[in-house]
């Protein structure tokens, strides 16, 4: 049975492939494993290679084998390399995106995307999200979670929340915080914030 078109962009197969194109086409200068982008959009790593392969085939990625790994980055540049990336920013933009700015910020333990954003990649339906909520949980210093927000809003051209809880906060049972009880029993999407280790 085929897989319905992802909400976030409806015109794409699969809620993989998007992953795939926002992870690579808005980091155009880094490589990523087939097992790293599999873990990232939370596919095995046969469907992430079957993927990679089309899209190499269409000329929209670029692949190289180093060794045993395959990596994979933005294909080249073309007419529709500008449009694209910025519709893969305001789509599937906020997963790569704030992984990458969160993943060096110290005292950053677990983060994720909650919100209108959380609900439409998790196949809820409704109009396009006009920003984006992040729950940081640590001890990270509001001023650096204040300069990823802004980073992130540059790069995803959208407004981008963040909202920071304790670790002793996060894991207090509910119904002990009626803010975190309410996320909870909505859609989140969590940010990746260790880097490739290029196995």
């Amino acid at each position: 049975m085929r897989e319905a078109p992802p909400p976030l962009l409806p015109i794409l197969r699969s809620q993989v492939q998007g992953q795939l194109l926002a992870t690579t086409y808005l980091s155009p200068d880094d490589e990523f494993t087939v097992t790293d982008l599999a873990r990232r959009a939370g596919a095995s790593v046969k469907a992430m290679a079957h993927e990679v392969s089309r899209l190499v085939a269409a000329g929209l990625l670029s692949d190289r084998r180093v060794g045993t790994a395959r990596l994979v980055r933005r294909g080249p540049r073309t007419p529709m390399t500008g449009p694209m990336t910025d519709l893969l920013a305001v789509t599937y933009g906020p997963v790569p995106v704030l992984s990458e700015e969160l993943a060096g910020v110290q005292g950053v333990e677990q983060a994720f995307v909650y919100g209108s954003w959380a609900a439409r990649f998790h196949g809820e339906p409704g109009p396009v999200p006009g920003d984006v909520d992040v729950l940081v949980v640590g001890d990270a210093s509001l001023d650096a979670l204040d300069d990823v927000a802004q980073r992130a809003e540059v790069r995803l051209g959208r407004q981008v929340s963040v909202h920071r809880v304790s670790r002793d906060r996060w894991e207090s049972p509910p119904p002990a915080d009626a803010f975190l009880a309410s996320l909870r029993s909505r859609p989140l999407v969590p940010l990746t914030l260790a880097k490739d280790d290029a196995s």
